[in-house]
């Protein structure tokens, strides 16, 4: 995470870089007015960007832009990563998205003036923004989403299916279950769900499974037999079989590996 100020004549255009949440990689520009010709960034060998010369507190003719960036990886993105459009854009208006102002305020606080506990807050913080960035999206633009995890978010029995699904990947759901919960009967339920999430419910169980067995190998020390269990796995043996068709690997090698193949840095 980082923060730089634009002053006005500023400008700056990156290379494409891959992206996780964009359908193809792209540059961009940044500039204070549309005509302020963009002079090119290109990153140090170590990854970083060039920093501007320090210009003291933010004046009213001045830009604080926060930066930051997440290591998705493409392959099994969150399905509402795949809904967003190549760039969302949340114009400020006085009033508008307070949650989403408080957020920023608070991150934008914290770089300016570290405290003791910044290393831990930070993070917290850049989560949350993102948390408030993608929501706000939705609540703006839900009404016209008519197909995708989004859309699903907006459909009352769909939503309440996944948090079910998502809350206990443990359990041996069925379709009946499912949507009994939703106050469906079974053949309705699975058209609706088939039709706005993009997968079969039981489909999705085993994609959610799995993308929460990768988290949990990726960032633990769990041993194989209780991820096993928490992804609805009895045996360690119908695990590893059904996790290396999903990555191509064995959930030992991939607990071994650096990262998945298809990892890639996501802004």
């Amino acid at each position: 995470m980082s923060s730089s100020r634009a002053p006005p004549g500023c400008s700056r255009r990156t290379a494409p870089r891959p992206s996780g949440s964009a359908p193809a990689s792209t540059g961009h520009g940044l500039a204070d007015r549309p005509d302020t010709p963009l002079v090119d960034a290109v990153p140090a060998p170590d990854g970083s960007w060039p920093t501007p010369p320090d210009r003291g507190p933010v004046g009213s003719e001045e830009t604080l832009l926060l930066c930051g960036a997440y290591q998705l990886d493409r392959d099994r993105a969150h399905p509402l990563l795949t809904d967003l459009p190549a760039f969302v854009h949340l114009p400020a208006r006085v009033g508008a998205h307070p949650r989403l102002r408080a957020a920023v305020d608070l991150l934008g606080a914290e770089l300016a003036e570290p405290q003791p506990g910044a290393d831990a807050v930070v993070p917290a913080l850049l989560d949350t923004l993102l948390l408030h960035l993608l929501r706000t999206w939705w609540l703006t633009e839900r009404a016209d989403l008519t197909t995708g995890w989004s859309a699903a978010l907006a459909d009352p029995a769909v939503a309440a299916a996944l948090r079910a699904l998502h809350g206990d990947p443990a359990r041996s759901w069925t379709v009946e279950e499912l949507g009994a919960l939703t106050g469906l009967s079974r053949a309705a339920f699975a058209r609706r769900f088939s039709a706005l999430v993009g997968r079969a419910p039981l489909a999705y169980l085993t994609w959610w499974r799995m993308t929460t067995a990768g988290r949990l190998l990726r960032t633990g020390d769990l041993p194989l037999r209780s991820v096993a269990g928490r992804c609805g796995y009895s045996s360690e043996f119908a695990f590893a079989k059904a996790f290396k068709r999903q990555y191509g690997l064995a959930p030992g090698r991939y607990r071994r590996g650096t990262a998945p193949a298809g990892s890639v840095p996501a802004s």
